[in-house]
Protein backbone atom coordinates (compact mmCIF):
# COMPACT_ATOMS: atom_id res chain seq x y z
CA UNK A 1 0.00 0.00 0.00
CA UNK A 2 1.22 3.36 -0.97
CA UNK A 3 0.15 6.84 1.40
CA UNK A 4 1.32 9.61 -0.27
CA UNK A 5 3.19 12.58 1.28
CA UNK A 6 0.75 14.75 3.31
CA UNK A 7 1.03 16.65 6.52
CA UNK A 8 0.08 14.08 9.15
CA UNK A 9 -0.11 16.65 11.93
CA UNK A 10 2.50 14.49 14.33
CA UNK A 11 -0.68 12.14 14.30
CA UNK A 12 0.34 8.41 13.33
CA UNK A 13 0.66 7.75 10.09
CA UNK A 14 0.21 3.61 10.52
CA UNK A 15 -1.66 3.52 13.67
CA UNK A 16 -2.10 0.57 16.51
CA UNK A 17 -4.62 -2.10 14.25
CA UNK A 18 -3.03 -1.47 10.94
CA UNK A 19 -4.99 -3.12 8.62
CA UNK A 20 -2.24 -3.80 6.35
CA UNK A 21 0.95 -3.45 8.45
CA UNK A 22 -0.69 -4.58 12.11
CA UNK A 23 2.83 -5.11 13.66
CA UNK A 24 4.01 -1.89 12.58
CA UNK A 25 3.82 1.37 14.41
CA UNK A 26 4.77 4.95 12.05
CA UNK A 27 4.93 8.68 13.05
CA UNK A 28 6.75 11.75 11.68
CA UNK A 29 7.24 14.65 14.57
CA UNK A 30 8.11 17.88 13.26
CA UNK A 31 8.64 20.44 15.86
CA UNK A 32 10.05 23.76 16.23
CA UNK A 33 12.64 24.75 19.13
CA UNK A 34 11.40 24.67 22.25
CA UNK A 35 8.42 22.47 21.40
CA UNK A 36 7.45 19.11 23.08
CA UNK A 37 5.48 16.30 21.95
CA UNK A 38 4.62 13.30 24.51
CA UNK A 39 3.13 9.95 23.45
CA UNK A 40 2.57 6.55 24.59
CA UNK A 41 1.83 3.48 22.37
CA UNK A 42 0.10 0.74 24.64
CA UNK A 43 1.57 -2.79 23.48
CA UNK A 44 4.17 -1.33 20.69
CA UNK A 45 7.54 -1.00 21.82
CA UNK A 46 9.06 2.18 19.73
CA UNK A 47 12.31 3.97 18.55
CA UNK A 48 12.53 7.59 18.01
CA UNK A 49 15.23 8.07 15.73
CA UNK A 50 15.46 12.24 14.17
CA UNK A 51 15.49 12.54 10.23
CA UNK A 52 16.62 16.01 11.03
CA UNK A 53 17.43 18.34 14.19
CA UNK A 54 17.70 17.56 17.42
CA UNK A 55 15.54 16.67 20.40
CA UNK A 56 16.08 15.41 24.65
CA UNK A 57 14.32 12.61 25.23
CA UNK A 58 12.73 11.63 28.83
CA UNK A 59 11.40 8.12 28.85
CA UNK A 60 9.71 8.12 32.48
CA UNK A 61 12.70 9.50 34.19
CA UNK A 62 15.37 8.64 32.27
CA UNK A 63 16.71 11.37 30.07
CA UNK A 64 18.64 11.10 26.91
CA UNK A 65 20.38 14.43 25.65
CA UNK A 66 20.90 15.90 22.01
CA UNK A 67 19.78 12.91 20.11
CA UNK A 68 20.66 13.86 16.31
CA UNK A 69 22.93 15.71 14.74
CA UNK A 70 22.02 16.13 11.44
CA UNK A 71 20.93 19.43 9.35
CA UNK A 72 20.03 20.16 5.84
CA UNK A 73 18.65 16.67 5.27
CA UNK A 74 19.03 12.82 6.28
CA UNK A 75 22.22 13.05 4.37
CA UNK A 76 23.77 15.45 6.07
CA UNK A 77 25.55 13.15 9.39
CA UNK A 78 24.88 10.16 10.87
CA UNK A 79 21.38 9.22 12.65
CA UNK A 80 20.89 8.27 16.45
CA UNK A 81 17.80 6.80 18.37
CA UNK A 82 16.14 6.02 21.74
CA UNK A 83 14.71 3.08 22.45
CA UNK A 84 11.67 3.04 24.22
CA UNK A 85 10.13 0.48 25.76
CA UNK A 86 6.30 -1.19 25.19
CA UNK A 87 3.17 1.17 26.25
CA UNK A 88 6.03 3.60 27.64
CA UNK A 89 5.36 7.15 28.05
CA UNK A 90 8.13 9.28 25.91
CA UNK A 91 9.10 12.89 25.80
CA UNK A 92 10.49 14.77 23.35
CA UNK A 93 11.62 18.39 22.86
CA UNK A 94 12.95 20.16 20.09
CA UNK A 95 16.56 21.57 20.71
CA UNK A 96 17.42 22.66 17.42
CA UNK A 97 15.60 25.20 15.40
CA UNK A 98 13.78 23.13 14.19
CA UNK A 99 13.67 18.64 13.97
CA UNK A 100 11.95 16.20 11.98
CA UNK A 101 11.49 12.90 13.78
CA UNK A 102 11.04 9.60 12.80
CA UNK A 103 8.85 7.23 15.76
CA UNK A 104 8.98 3.96 14.60
CA UNK A 105 7.23 1.02 16.25
CA UNK A 106 6.89 -2.68 16.69
CA UNK A 107 3.78 -4.92 18.15
CA UNK A 108 5.38 -6.44 21.96
CA UNK A 109 3.80 -6.88 25.03
CA UNK A 110 6.75 -7.28 27.26
CA UNK A 111 8.67 -3.74 28.75
CA UNK A 112 12.27 -4.02 28.62
CA UNK A 113 14.86 -1.04 29.32
CA UNK A 114 15.27 2.20 27.20
CA UNK A 115 18.66 3.03 26.06
CA UNK A 116 20.12 5.81 23.30
CA UNK A 117 21.95 4.78 19.93
CA UNK A 118 24.28 6.90 19.29
CA UNK A 119 25.59 7.77 15.81
CA UNK A 120 29.84 5.85 16.58
CA UNK A 121 27.23 2.97 18.33
CA UNK A 122 25.21 2.78 14.38
CA UNK A 123 25.70 -0.85 12.82
CA UNK A 124 26.93 -0.21 9.18
CA UNK A 125 26.99 -2.72 6.05
CA UNK A 126 27.37 -1.62 2.52
CA UNK A 127 26.72 -3.97 -0.54
CA UNK A 128 26.33 -4.29 -3.93
CA UNK A 129 27.93 -2.98 -7.15
CA UNK A 130 27.81 -0.03 -9.61
CA UNK A 131 27.66 -3.17 -12.61
CA UNK A 132 24.56 -5.06 -10.43
CA UNK A 133 23.22 -1.99 -10.59
CA UNK A 134 22.45 -3.06 -6.59
CA UNK A 135 24.87 0.15 -4.38
CA UNK A 136 23.72 0.37 -1.87
CA UNK A 137 24.34 1.43 2.24
CA UNK A 138 22.28 0.40 5.45
CA UNK A 139 22.53 2.13 8.52
CA UNK A 140 21.05 -0.05 11.08
CA UNK A 141 19.90 2.03 14.18
CA UNK A 142 18.22 -1.20 16.09
CA UNK A 143 19.86 -3.81 14.64
CA UNK A 144 22.41 -6.96 15.17
CA UNK A 145 24.39 -4.89 18.13
CA UNK A 146 20.92 -4.53 20.43
CA UNK A 147 19.49 -7.54 19.48
CA UNK A 148 19.73 -8.66 22.78
CA UNK A 149 17.86 -5.46 24.18
CA UNK A 150 15.17 -5.29 21.76
CA UNK A 151 11.75 -6.97 21.40
CA UNK A 152 10.59 -7.49 17.69
CA UNK A 153 11.39 -4.26 16.52
CA UNK A 154 14.15 -3.60 14.12
CA UNK A 155 14.93 -0.10 12.66
CA UNK A 156 17.08 0.73 9.66
CA UNK A 157 18.29 3.73 7.40
CA UNK A 158 18.99 2.52 3.43
CA UNK A 159 20.50 4.50 0.67
CA UNK A 160 21.40 4.46 -2.66
CA UNK A 161 25.28 5.12 -3.59
CA UNK A 162 25.76 7.12 -6.70
CA UNK A 163 22.43 8.32 -8.67
CA UNK A 164 20.05 5.68 -9.79
CA UNK A 165 19.97 1.56 -9.51
CA UNK A 166 17.85 -0.39 -7.50
CA UNK A 167 17.96 -1.71 -3.95
CA UNK A 168 15.36 -5.11 -2.06
CA UNK A 169 16.97 -7.55 -5.13
CA UNK A 170 17.41 -9.81 -5.56
CA UNK A 171 13.56 -9.97 -4.82
CA UNK A 172 12.60 -11.37 -1.32
CA UNK A 173 9.40 -11.33 0.87
CA UNK A 174 8.88 -12.42 4.44
CA UNK A 175 5.44 -12.63 5.26
CA UNK A 176 4.78 -16.15 6.26
CA UNK A 177 6.16 -17.42 9.44
CA UNK A 178 7.75 -21.14 8.77
CA UNK A 179 11.09 -20.84 10.69
CA UNK A 180 13.35 -21.79 9.58
CA UNK A 181 12.53 -20.88 6.17
CA UNK A 182 11.05 -17.42 6.65
CA UNK A 183 9.58 -15.05 9.35
CA UNK A 184 6.55 -12.80 9.33
CA UNK A 185 7.54 -9.23 9.37
CA UNK A 186 5.55 -6.59 8.57
CA UNK A 187 7.35 -3.26 7.08
CA UNK A 188 7.21 0.10 6.49
CA UNK A 189 9.21 2.69 4.38
CA UNK A 190 9.00 5.91 4.34
CA UNK A 191 11.70 7.29 1.04
CA UNK A 192 13.39 10.57 0.33
CA UNK A 193 15.10 11.31 -2.78
CA UNK A 194 18.16 13.79 -3.65
CA UNK A 195 17.74 15.99 -5.40
CA UNK A 196 14.06 16.09 -3.56
CA UNK A 197 11.87 16.23 -6.89
CA UNK A 198 13.53 12.48 -7.67
CA UNK A 199 11.33 9.98 -7.71
CA UNK A 200 11.43 5.85 -8.25
CA UNK A 201 9.03 2.68 -8.09
CA UNK A 202 7.90 0.69 -5.49
CA UNK A 203 6.99 -3.06 -6.64
CA UNK A 204 5.10 -5.45 -4.87
CA UNK A 205 4.71 -8.83 -6.94
CA UNK A 206 2.49 -11.42 -5.11
CA UNK A 207 3.46 -14.99 -6.82
CA UNK A 208 6.53 -15.76 -8.91
CA UNK A 209 6.30 -15.42 -12.06
CA UNK A 210 2.95 -13.49 -12.16
CA UNK A 211 2.41 -9.79 -12.95
CA UNK A 212 2.13 -7.60 -9.84
CA UNK A 213 1.91 -3.98 -8.52
CA UNK A 214 4.07 -1.09 -8.77
CA UNK A 215 3.42 2.00 -6.69
CA UNK A 216 5.25 5.84 -8.05
CA UNK A 217 6.96 7.16 -4.75
CA UNK A 218 8.03 10.61 -4.04
CA UNK A 219 9.84 12.28 -1.62
CA UNK A 220 7.60 11.46 1.31
CA UNK A 221 6.02 8.33 -0.01
CA UNK A 222 5.40 6.03 2.97
CA UNK A 223 5.18 2.20 2.00
CA UNK A 224 3.70 -0.54 3.40
CA UNK A 225 4.00 -4.25 2.37
CA UNK A 226 2.10 -6.95 4.33
CA UNK A 227 3.46 -9.74 1.95
CA UNK A 228 4.81 -10.76 -1.56
CA UNK A 229 8.45 -9.98 -3.50
CA UNK A 230 9.35 -6.56 -3.01
CA UNK A 231 12.23 -4.12 -4.80
CA UNK A 232 11.99 -0.83 -5.19
CA UNK A 233 14.09 1.61 -7.85
CA UNK A 234 15.13 5.11 -8.21
CA UNK A 235 15.52 7.39 -11.17
CA UNK A 236 18.82 7.93 -12.63
CA UNK A 237 20.64 10.79 -11.35
CA UNK A 238 19.00 10.66 -8.46
CA UNK A 239 19.95 9.58 -4.88
CA UNK A 240 17.74 7.31 -2.61
CA UNK A 241 16.81 7.11 1.00
CA UNK A 242 14.58 4.86 2.89
CA UNK A 243 13.56 4.60 6.42
CA UNK A 244 12.79 0.87 7.18
CA UNK A 245 10.54 -0.26 10.01
CA UNK A 246 10.29 -4.14 10.82
CA UNK A 247 8.05 -5.28 13.36
CA UNK A 248 8.22 -9.66 13.57
CA UNK A 249 5.30 -11.42 14.43
CA UNK A 250 7.28 -14.60 16.26
CA UNK A 251 10.93 -13.16 16.73
CA UNK A 252 13.35 -10.78 16.00
CA UNK A 253 15.51 -11.91 13.18
CA UNK A 254 14.58 -11.78 9.68
CA UNK A 255 14.11 -14.65 7.60
CA UNK A 256 13.85 -13.62 4.24
CA UNK A 257 12.60 -15.98 1.06
CA UNK A 258 14.04 -15.25 -1.87
CA UNK A 259 12.21 -15.19 -5.23
CA UNK A 260 13.08 -18.46 -7.25
CA UNK A 261 13.41 -17.40 -10.56
CA UNK A 262 15.79 -14.45 -9.26
CA UNK A 263 17.43 -16.45 -5.96
CA UNK A 264 20.72 -17.00 -8.03
CA UNK A 265 21.70 -13.71 -8.23
CA UNK A 266 22.49 -13.60 -4.43
CA UNK A 267 26.17 -15.34 -5.67
CA UNK A 268 26.45 -12.50 -7.69
CA UNK A 269 25.95 -9.35 -5.86
CA UNK A 270 28.66 -8.50 -3.57
CA UNK A 271 28.84 -8.51 0.30
CA UNK A 272 24.97 -9.14 -0.41
CA UNK A 273 24.95 -12.46 2.61
CA UNK A 274 26.71 -10.14 4.86
CA UNK A 275 23.95 -7.57 4.59
CA UNK A 276 21.66 -10.56 4.85
CA UNK A 277 23.23 -11.66 8.50
CA UNK A 278 22.90 -8.23 9.76
CA UNK A 279 18.89 -8.11 10.41
CA UNK A 280 19.06 -10.17 13.33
Amino acid sequence: MHIAPFDNNNKAIVDVGDPTVPLNYFNIVKLEKGQEFEYQVPGFETCIAPATGTVDVEIEGAKYDGIGNRGLDVWDGEPEGVYVPSGTKATMVCMSDKAEVFVAGAKFNEVLDPFAVRNNEIDLVQYGSDDTKTHRKIKHILGQKQHGKVGRLLVSELFTVGAGGWSGFPSHKHDTDRVPTETRHDETYNFRFKPNHGSGLQMLQREDGTSGDAYHIVDGSTICIDNGYHPCCVLPGYEMYYFTILGGLSQRSLVQFFQPSHAYQIETIPGIKDMIAKFK
